[in-house]
């Protein structure tokens, strides 16, 4: 299985949009959205049946039993996140618990236990000829990496006779996207003609370098900033990075992403070049 992961330095680079009509245009049998602190790709997929949903469990937090609690505070002054309260009573923030199990270990009298938390929410759609794997971070949870990793491991092994799975990744750099890169074939970078969105391009590129994949970038909105633009493509050039192409500021794409379309859903400029950049694309990925 080919895994191809487009990415973003940032958010509202248009990097869905991109997925989306990747998916559509390669008519793909497995994908997966790995943005799991606001997925979205489903919003612009068709599927009858609802998906299989599954409690994910990551880092355990603590869980104070009060009546055994003799108010020694050895808990509290150990607690290096500020996660446990005194008063009346002792408490645990759930919230402010990063699961290091510190609290537990010098507790004389056994008050507190590490107990498994739910921090996700699984959802793997299939149908006889598609899998798409996705998830919800649950709130204030920490493990969005691992829930990445799982998301990608759920959706290789209801497709494991795929030939290519097309990933939308998370913007930024953080554990998410480093999860998401881990085991991919190449990398197809969503960069935004902004001052802003050409530092995150070039944190996102170097990010990316670290991993056995190939990398290439296409520019969204290119005529925002045609002067950033060029600088995107000179980068790409200096480092050697193959360039896709250029996709236009394109009312008809907002309409088509309310109306729960692609942009390759309907005739339209930005849905043109994105055909474009796909045919480069894949020609690049199994070559």
């Amino acid at each position: 299985m080919k895994q191809l992961l487009i990415l973003s330095g940032k958010g509202g680079t248009g990097k869905t949009t991109v997925a989306s009509a990747f998916i559509k245009l390669a008519d793909a049998q497995a994908y997966a959205d790995c943005d799991v602190d606001a997925p979205n790709l489903h919003l612009v997929t068709e599927w009858d049946k609802e998906p299989v949903r599954r409690d994910y469990y990551g880092l355990p937090v603590a869980e104070l039993t009060p009546k055994l609690c003799t108010h020694c505070d050895r808990c509290r002054q150990s607690c290096r996140f500020g996660a446990i309260t005194a008063g009346e009573s002792y408490s645990v923030d759930p919230y402010g618990c990063e699961g290091c199990g510190v609290c537990a270990y010098v507790c004389p009298e056994g008050a507190i236990k590490m107990v498994p938390a739910v921090a996700g929410d699984l959802q793997l759609y299939t149908d006889e000829a598609r899998v798409f794997s996705t998830a919800q971070l649950r709130m204030g949870s920490g493990t969005s990496g691992l829930l990445v990793t799982e998301v990608k491991k759920e959706m290789k092994e209801a497709a494991s006779d795929s030939k290519l799975a097309i990933i939308d990744g998370s913007p930024g750099i953080g554990c998410p996207v480093i999860a998401s890169l881990s085991g991919v074939d190449m990398v197809l970078i969503v960069a935004e003609p902004s001052i802003s969105g050409l530092s995150d391009m070039e944190r996102i590129i170097r990010t990316a370098e670290g991993f056995d994949t190939k990398i290439a970038v296409c520019t969204n909105k290119h005529d925002m900033n045609p002067e950033i633009s060029e600088k995107i493509e000179r980068y790409c050039a200096q480092r050697g990075l193959p360039f896709m192409g250029r996709i236009p500021f394109d009312p008809a794409a907002v309409r088509a992403v309310n109306n729960a379309q692609t942009i390759v859903d309907i005739e339209c400029p930005s849905g043109t070049a994105v055909k474009e950049i796909f045919e480069k694309t894949m020609a690049i990925l199994f070559e």
